[in-house]
């Protein structure tokens, strides 16, 4: 049976693709949880149209990113969050809360999935973070300090 994504399923596909599944995957699992609709012809031409202007939004914002990179360059950012005498943080610095200080700082909207960050940082110290934006990468410095209470 032909299914049209209306998000990215793990191991099957990405928004708005057209997908050959069985039956009763579809009619079990894919449509009843809002994962696709049955591929008609309509319903693919439908997604086709968006899926076009979906590229290309996403095309236009990498552009934009990749412009504006430069102003990550060199730029410092300091994180103040509660350690212990030891200087491990109570809990992680993830890329969310380093995006939301860099956009503070920089006003530079980066999506996470462009952020190098293997796991999240549990130690007060220095990082260099790397952003990778299709074949550009730039660093910039993350300082975490613990919090004197």
């Amino acid at each position: 049976m032909k299914v049209v994504l209306l998000k990215d399923v793990s191991k099957l596909g990405r928004k708005y693709e057209v997908k050959e599944v069985s039956n009763g995957h579809a009619l079990n699992f894919l449509i009843p949880q809002g994962s696709a609709v049955a591929g008609t012809p309509s319903m693919i031409k439908k997604y086709d149209l968006l899926r076009s202007g979906d590229e290309t939004e996403r095309k236009i914002r990498e552009d934009l990113l990749i412009k504006n990179l430069k102003d990550a360059e060199g730029v410092t950012i300091t994180l103040t969050e509660k350690a212990n005498e030891k200087g491990h943080l109570f809990a992680g610095i993830h890329k969310e809360a380093i995006l939301a200080e860099m956009k503070k700082e920089t006003r530079l909207d980066i999506l996470p999935q462009y952020i190098e960050l293997e796991k999240p940082i549990h130690a007060v110290g220095e990082y260099d973070i790397d952003v990778k934006i299709l074949d550009k990468k730039v660093s910039f410095k993350l300082i975490v300090k613990a919090v004197q209470e």
